[in-house]
């Protein structure tokens, strides 16, 4: 357990103790946990607001709230990347730039379209809303251990996320995707469109990923967070799905 409260430290601001307790690979398996807890509370959440305000603006809400309970850690992370990757610069150069805390212009409009996705996605959920509100995120977390399988860490001579590229990850560490899995197909058809789109979009970002660079950041894993977030909402929208 141990892992798991250090995997909600440090992807989350929930309070989960207080340790010095930090095993990067152990968390790794806990992300899609810590991804069904986040949704947990985003569908509590939703629930409580839609007695209070209509859908549009209980929507966004749940947009504010899942940037405020991550810290805005993948949103960082997706604006360092955005600036890196559409720079249409050299593979160290743009590094070099995501390393770079300052955003820019391609920064902000990532985030800003991205988060009007999950905005639009979201107020789009029709009968299994509170279902898709704790799925997509869990999801969401199941992509980064992906991208930290299947591609090599692009700052091998030290980054903050170096110590979760120290091996590569095994097929045990991905257990965390069978409850993830099991809740999905229980609801069916929509559930099981779900999981396509996550396959699609994770497969997709990697392909890119591995074109572009060759290889993955922190930042990038961030990225995959937030872009596949918002895809799954907008497909958790779909006209076929509601």
């Amino acid at each position: 357990m141990k892992n798991l409260f250090a995997a909600i430290r440090f992807i989350t601001i929930l309070p989960a103790g207080r340790s010095e307790h930090f095993d990067a690979l152990g968390m790794v398996p806990w992300f899609p946990v810590v991804g069904l807890l986040l949704g947990a509370l985003l569908a509590v959440f939703d629930l409580a607001a839609s007695h209070l305000w209509p859908v549009s603006a209980v929507s966004i809400l749940d947009v504010v709230l899942l940037a405020i309970l991550t810290g805005a850690f993948h949103l960082d992370g997706l604006g360092d990347t955005a600036d890196g990757l559409l720079s249409h610069r050299l593979r160290e150069r743009i590094l070099e730039i995501m390393k770079d805390s300052r955003i820019g212009v391609m920064g902000v409009v990532a985030v800003v379209s991205v988060l009007a996705v999950k905005w639009a996605g979201i107020s789009g959920l029709g009968a299994n809303r509170t279902a898709f509100l704790i799925l997509v995120p869990a999801y969401a977390r199941c992509g980064m251990l992906f991208g930290m399988r299947a591609l090599d860490y692009g700052r091998p001579q030290g980054g903050t996320a170096l110590p979760f590229f120290s091996r590569p990850l095994r097929l045990r560490d991905f257990w965390a995707l069978i409850p993830v899995g099991i809740l999905s197909l229980a609801l069916g058809l929509p559930g099981l469109t779900l999981a396509i789109g996550f396959a699609a979009i994770t497969a997709a970002l990697v392909a890119y990923y591995r074109r572009r660079l060759g290889c993955i950041t922190g930042d990038m894993l961030g990225a995959m967070a937030e872009v596949t977030e918002a895809g799954l909402f907008l497909l958790a929208a779909a006209g076929g799905l509601r």
